[in-house]
């Protein structure tokens, strides 16, 4: 065991004698150690084990670090590209006006179909005769003709009672209130007299003659 005390360099951690006011190796100044002036710990001691680990661990620590910036910049790109691409879409897609009506609503009513009666046969009559040919002169008066429907109990049959010519430059119809109609001859020649009732028909010719 040496009899003057070594010590150690705080600088370069080489060895040196306690008579030496500087480090022979790498000319630091020696520092005395006060009571009140903690010593130097061996991890800030390079050379030693604990000033390996600690430099180590600060390799370690700047790689983490490293990372986690990067990882950070990469967050922050994605976020902004994703808010950019979203205010685009937004910017193009046009929002859908939704208008609410202060009217009030009146519901429609609900109209049901009348159904046509069912007309079993429709005959043309001259005075309760029945006629489907009439010979008649132009220039006389008037004949009137009614419709014979069956059944006789349906109702609304004059209302629903259409009179028609085929040529009116033979004859003409005029519909009376009662249903029926008057047939005027007007010319030579022949033509249709056609009676329509609930969309059954009967018809009767007439054949027409001058002087």
């Amino acid at each position: 065991m040496p009899i003057v005390p070594q010590v150690k360099c705080r600088r370069c951690g080489a060895t040196f004698s306690s008579l030496s006011s500087r480090c022979p190796n790498c000319g630091t100044r020696r520092v005395s150690q006060s009571s009140r002036t903690p010593g130097t710990t061996p991890s800030t001691v390079k050379g030693t084990a604990a000033y390996d680990r600690a430099a180590a661990n600060t390799k370690w620590q700047m790689i983490f670090g490293l990372i986690l910036v990067v990882a950070v910049i990469l967050a922050v790109i994605i976020m902004v590209s994703t808010g950019i691409d979203g205010s685009g879409s937004a910017a193009k897609t046009p929002r859908a006006t939704v208008q609410v009506s202060t009217e009030p609503v009146v519901e429609t009513p609900v109209v049901t179909p009348t159904q046509m009666p069912t007309v079993e046969s429709v005959i043309i009559t001259y005075y309760g005769t029945p006629k489907d040919d009439v010979t008649m002169e132009v220039g006389t008066e008037p004949l009137a003709f009614t419709a014979s429907v069956t059944p006789r109990d349906l109702q609304d049959v004059a209302a629903n009672t259409v009179w028609s010519s085929s040529d009116e430059t033979v004859i003409t119809v005029s519909r009376t209130d009662d249903g029926g109609c008057e047939v005027t001859a007007v010319g030579s020649g022949t033509a249709t007299l056609t009676c329509t009732v609930f969309g059954v028909s009967a018809q009767c010719i007439f054949r027409t003659w001058s002087k």
